[in-house]
């Protein structure tokens, strides 16, 4: 076996840890985000940045 096919193999094989394939709750972090946008707005207007 040589260094590039262990390499290789060891890629395979290891645990995905997330990115914009991965399966999950979409309309979740959807919902989230736009939670976030609208407290940033908020905090914006508060403080008087805009």
């Amino acid at each position: 076996m040589t260094a590039h096919t262990a390499t290789a193999t060891a890629t395979a094989t290891r645990a995905r840890t997330g990115g914009p394939k991965e399966d999950g709750p979409q309309i979740l972090e959807h919902v989230l985000g736009w939670v976030l946008v609208v407290v940033v707005a908020m905090l914006v207007v508060q403080l008087g940045l805009l």
